[in-house]
Parts: C-alpha cells; sequence; structure tokens
C-alpha cells in the first residue's frame, strides 16, 4: 500500500486551495479516505463524540452484509432460467451461477457509473465531499428489481431516486426518504409492464411459461404459493434479484446487528407489526389470501429484506428508540395491510416504508415532545413536594 500512500502524498498539494486541480479536491478526498482512514477531527463547536469506526467503514459494513443475498441472487437468476427450460438438464452449480452473474452485473455497472457521476458532479458544484452512501444504495437498487429489468430504464430510475430522493434536498443526510425505493417506486409506476406480472421474473424465459411469483399467485387467487415453505426460505423462487433468500438476508442481518450498524428494534417491530395484522386478517377469513398463515408474508415478497437493509436507514427512519418501535410496527402493519387489500400493490413493503419515512420525523417530534412533557411534570412535582 505504500506507492498508493505515495501517490496521495505527491497529488494532495495539486488539489490544495488555489492550485490548478483544486476543482477536483471532492474527487481527491473521496478516493482518498475511501482508501485511508481520515485524519481529520471535528473543529466545530458543540458536542461531539469519537468512535473507532467512520462512516465509510460503517457503509462498507452495509456492502459486506448485502453480498450474500447477492451472491444467491445471481445464483437464483441462473436457476430460474435454467429451471424454466423443461427440455434441458439442469446444469452444474458454477455454470447456473455464472450465467445469473452475468446477468446482474450490467445492472450493478449501470447503478454505480450513473449514480456516482451525480454523486462527484453534485459534491464539485457544492464544493463538498463526495458522500459515501451511494456505494450502498448503488447496490440496493438493482437488488430490489427484476433481473429482467432493461439497463436504460435502470439508469434512469437511478437518475430519478439519486436526484429527486436525495440531491434535491441536499445530499445524503438530508433526504427523508430512501433513495433507493424512491428509483424503485419510479420504475413500478411509470414501467409497471416491466415491474410486475408474471414475465419479468424469469430472464430468457420460454414461451409458454409462465414465472409468477408466489406474492402473484396468492393475488391471482391460489389457495397457497405453489412452492414449498423450504424453497421461499431458502429463495428459490421467482422475484427480484436480492429479496428471494431468507436465509442470506438473515445472515445480513446478523452482520448489521453484531457490528451495531442497523437497529434491532425498527426490524423487530416490523416483523411483530406484520404478524399482528396478519393474524388479525387470519381472523376475519374473507378470502383464501386473508387466510394464508401470517408468516408466510415474511417469506413472500420483499418483506424481510426492506425490514433488514432498507426501513433501517439511519437517515430516513426514525431515531429516538420509542420511535424506532413505533416506526417499524407500522410499517408492517402497513406492508401486509396494502398487500392484502389493495391487489393494485402487490409489493406492500416498498409503499409502506416510504409513506413511513414520511412520518419518520413527525413520529420522533411527539415522543421527544412527550419526554419533555413527563419530564416538566416531574419537576413540578418534585417542587410541589419540597
Amino acid at each position: 500500500m505504500n506507492f498508493v500512500e505515495k501517490f496521495f502524498e505527491q497529488t494532495r498539494p495539486k488539489v490544495a486551495k488555489g492550485q490548478k486541480l483544486h476543482w477536483l479536491a471532492s474527487t481527491f478526498e473521496a478516493f482518498e479516505s475511501f482508501s485511508f482512514v481520515s485524519n481529520k477531527t471535528a473543529k466545530a463547536k458543540g458536542a461531539h463524540f469519537r468512535d473507532a469506526i467512520d462512516s465509510k467503514r460503517a457503509i462498507i459494513v452495509v456492502v459486506i452484509a448485502l453480498i450474500p443475498a447477492l451472491l444467491f441472487g445471481m445464483y437464483n437468476v441462473g436457476w430460474q432460467h435454467f429451471h424454466s427450460l423443461t427440455d434441458v438438464a439442469m446444469p452444474g452449480f458454477w455454470t447456473i451461477f455464472w450465467y445469473g452473474f452475468l446477468r446482474v452485473l450490467p445492472m450493478i455497472i449501470v447503478s454505480y457509473v450513473v449514480g456516482l457521476f451525480i454523486e462527484f458532479m453534485f459534491a464539485q458544484i457544492r464544493n463538498e465531499e463526495v458522500n459515501e452512501g451511494y456505494l450502498v444504495t448503488g447496490l440496493l437498487i438493482p437488488m430490489i428489481c427484476p433481473p429482467t429489468t432493461p439497463l436504460w430504464q435502470l439508469g434512469l430510475a437511478v437518475v430519478f431516486g439519486t436526484l429527486i430522493g436525495k440531491e434535491v434536498f441536499g445530499g445524503t443526510g438530508m433526504n427523508f426518504m430512501n433513495p433507493a425505493l424512491v428509483a424503485r417506486a419510479f420504475l413500478f409506476f411509470a414501467y409497471p409492464s416491466q415491474m410486475s406480472g408474471d414475465m419479468v421474473w424469469i430472464y430468457d424465459m420460454p414461451e409458454g411459461v409462465t414465472g409468477a411469483t408466489p406474492l402473484g399467485e396468492m393475488l391471482a387467487g391460489a389457495t397457497m404459493p405453489a412452492a414449498s415453505v423450504c424453497d421461499m426460505i431458502c429463495g428459490f423462487i421467482p422475484g427480484s434479484v436480492g429479496e428471494t433468500s431468507l436465509i442470506a438476508i438473515l445472515l445480513g442481518a446478523f452482520i448489521l446487528l453484531v457490528t451495531g450498524i442497523a437497529s434491532w428494534r425498527i426490524m423487530l417491530s416490523i416483523f411483530c407489526g406484520g404478524a399482528l395484522m396478519g393474524i388479525i386478517f387470519n381472523l376475519i377469513g374473507a378470502n383464501d389470501y386473508m387466510n394464508m398463515p401470517f408468516y408466510y408474508h415474511f417469506l413472500l415478497g420483499g418483506f424481510a429484506f426492506g425490514a433488514v437493509f432498507m426501513a433501517t436507514d439511519p437517515v430516513t427512519a426514525a431515531h429516538t428508540n420509542c420511535g424506532k418501535y413505533i416506526y417499524g410496527f407500522l410499517i408492517g402493519i402497513m406492508a401486509v395491510l396494502i398487500r392484502v387489500v389493495n391487489p393494485a400493490y402487490p409489493e406492500g413493503m416498498m409503499l409502506a416504508i416510504l409513506l413511513m419515512n414520511v412520518f419518520a420525523p413527525l413520529i420522533d417530534y411527539y415522543v421527544v415532545d412527550a419526554n419533555v412533557r413527563r419530564r416538566k411534570k416531574r419537576l413540578v412535582a418534585a417542587t410541589n413536594n419540597k
């Protein structure tokens, strides 16, 4: 690493203030701080805290936590393709994985190239440091899309999600909605035929074969999904690239929880809210979808993936401990409610998280206000007792 450090030392004076390449200072700082831990300390007055990990290292932990779901998603893309070819024998592991890898990799490249270009451009215009948050967003967007999503549509969604979901509000830390979900919502409402139905979940699917997801089967009136519970837990079902395997998602959740990056309060309350809403529908039992066991909702669609990786976004989620419980609980309730009551939006998790992103600041406000009122009452009571 000495030659890399030497390169940065030689380049640093060239991007200093007043130098010819000063306009590239933000780009230089982004690559330097990504390669080496920054030695800068906060200069502003006020309360600060020290930590052994900075934001870039925290982002890398999230990326690592996404890797199991991404790798299995690549394999599942290939598995679904070869499984749909009834006249062809199932090939070996590496052939299946390589097929899915070659289909998913262009989506990741497009997402990162387009999104990072916008990030670097805005950093240079504002003369600010390049924020590392897009390292996660750029991976999340292709993972929550069908493998057949056209690359030009994916690039357009990245532009919309990055600009409208984040940059217009001041960049990372100022946005109130998850940019990856904003991009996914844009695709869902702008190009619904490429985002839903039976023909978008299996890449290069032969004619006469349908690839409905278990969630789509239930919405179509099936009594129970055709896939077994084991297949749904492992992830051998049609779906978005990174959302099918509960095992891979839980492995990522374990990494996030052990490292303290994500909030267990939000994750737990989402599953509790979803379970409660599912049990209520079981008691009502007006149709087959309501009679489906409540825990099936955790295995279908993007419920688990959204609970672990999307709803726990520290920028757009609630920040108070009590607020996190309320925020997550309402997401779980709304996700199942939207799924069952409104078949036009089969993936209720996306809309539930975006909706609660909007209300997260309000939840925190009332939690803090309640705490202030409670302390005032205690102070008045203590004063009267003297």
